[in-house]
């Protein structure tokens, strides 16, 4: 599986971005797609999911504001990012797991830099 992100950029404290990822082959059956984020000096950490079926996980930090997303018919998925803060500035990667036994394949990731 390979993953295309992108939609990154530069924005204002408040604002919003869409992040897109792409992938190489149908994610229909795929069990978890996700986003994580790295920020300089930090670990990546979990953005948010969606699951084959839709179920989503939020992190606390992100809750209210994002919203992950995924089309299984154009192998996308989305994650809409509003009232953006100075603290949500990483490079933000896209993840597929296609099974609960399988590994996580991971996307180039896609900077996103909040001003303020």
């Amino acid at each position: 599986v390979q993953l295309q992100a992108s939609g990154g950029g530069l924005v204002q404290t408040g604002g919003s971005l869409r992040l897109s990822c792409r992938a190489s082959g149908s994610i229909a059956n795929t069990h978890v797609m996700g986003w994580y984020r790295q920020a300089p000096g930090n670990q990546r950490e979990l953005v948010a999911t969606i699951t084959r079926d839709g179920r989503t996980n939020y992190a606390d930090s992100v809750k209210g504001r994002f919203t992950i997303s995924r089309d299984n018919a154009n192998n996308m998925v989305y994650l809409q990012m509003n009232i953006l803060k100075a603290d949500d500035t990483a490079v933000y990667y896209c993840n597929a797991k296609p099974s609960p036994w399988s590994i996580s394949y991971w996307g180039q990731g896609t900077q996103v830099t909040v001003s303020s």
